[in-house]
């Protein structure tokens, strides 16, 4: 089969590699139909992921038809499937209190072990599920949203609640989006004026340009001074995330979406003060995949806008390497596969 190979930091090629052979009881062969091209797949390309061993075939935002089905796998030959591609040992104590998506020992397709950006894949039958009428290219889109949508289930909040968004790349967009489909009054804040013009002209959001004045005075001067109800950080960058604790109201919540390598500090009598709640997101469940999923059907989630790039896997190398730096106009790409 054909796939596309980051043989180490800044080479990229098609390559020939064998397919997956017959499926083991409780897993399936997928036969990959779309893949979306990741932040993570950037920083493989750059060398700039700190847990990675190259060779790798990237690629973790996944859909595709079920070829072939192990022993004990309910799944139809023929299935359209969305790819969950957080594997999960089913046996530590995230697992057993129902958090796979933060296992003990996860293993994520494209990051820990090979992806999809190739023809064909195995996956276990438990992170396939059925599209439901979802177009296989719609499909692909799901699991990067449900980034978006799981830190804002995490976060509790509730309808009306004022909350900022920090980061406006593709992850901070998708939590924006759930974030209003939960009723969240949502404004965005960003360095970039491109992002926050998509942002604002695209999709309708209340934003903050943090290039033209210190976000504290943005913040400051949008919520008369009180802060916002929920804070959600997308940005992936230490300094925003420590610089995001003082834009939480009293009695208000920080979400971090995004991880950063470096340690997080913040004064904790200004923490205790605000009885701020801190919370931690990461991947997502099941439950954050169907909402989303259900949402792309329903026609709440604009995808047109959002998926502003596409290339095929032959063109691959040559376009993933261009994006890695091209990144005016660039919202999120998508491989044609199958």
């Amino acid at each position: 089969m054909k796939a596309v190979v980051c043989r180490s930091p800044g080479d990229l090629a098609l390559e020939d590699r064998a397919a997956p052979g017959a499926p083991p009881p409780g897993w399936a062969r997928v036969a990959v139909s779309h893949v979306g091209i990741c932040g993570t797949d950037y920083h493989i390309f750059e060398g700039k992921h700190p847990f990675l061993a190259y060779p790798r075939i990237m690629g973790h935002e996944v859909s595709g038809t079920v070829a072939e089905k192990g022993d004990g796998v309910d799944l139809a030959v023929g299935e359209p499937v969305i790819v969950n591609p957080y594997l999960a040992c089913g046996r530590c104590i995230a697992c057993r209190h129902g958090k796979p998506n933060c296992c003990m020992t996860i293993e994520v397709l494209g990051v820990h072990r090979n992806g999809a950006m190739c023809d064909e894949i195995l996956v276990p039958a438990q992170n396939l599920y059925p599209a439901n009428g979802l177009s296989l290219a719609d499909a692909a889109a799901v699991e990067f949203l449900a980034i978006g949508a799981h830190a804002v289930r995490r976060s509790l909040g509730t309808p009306g609640a004022r909350t900022l968004v920090i980061g406006a790349g593709p992850i901070g967009l998708g939590t924006a989006l759930f974030a209003r489909i939960a009723g969240l009054d949502v404004s965005m804040l960003d360095m970039s004026t491109e992002r926050l013009g998509f942002a604002e002209d695209k999709l309708g959001f209340a934003t903050l340009d943090g290039s033209k004045a210190a976000a504290t005075e943005l913040v400051r001067s949008a919520t008369g001074g009180e802060g916002f109800d929920l804070v959600f950080d997308a940005t992936g960058n230490t300094q925003s995330v420590q610089s995001a604790f003082a834009h939480v109201a009293h009695g208000g919540t920080l979400v971090l979406v995004s991880v950063v390598k470096d340690d997080i500090s913040f004064s904790d009598p200004e923490f205790h003060k605000r009885e701020m709640t801190l919370v931690g997101s990461r991947n997502a469940l099941r439950a954050d995949f169907n909402h989303v999923a259900a949402s792309i059907r329903d026609g709440a989630v604009p995808l047109e806008k959002l998926v502003t790039h596409r290339t095929t896997l032959a063109e691959t190398p040559r376009d993933l390497a261009r994006w890695a730096y091209e990144k005016s106009g660039l919202i999120k790409a998508v491989i044609e596969v199958g």
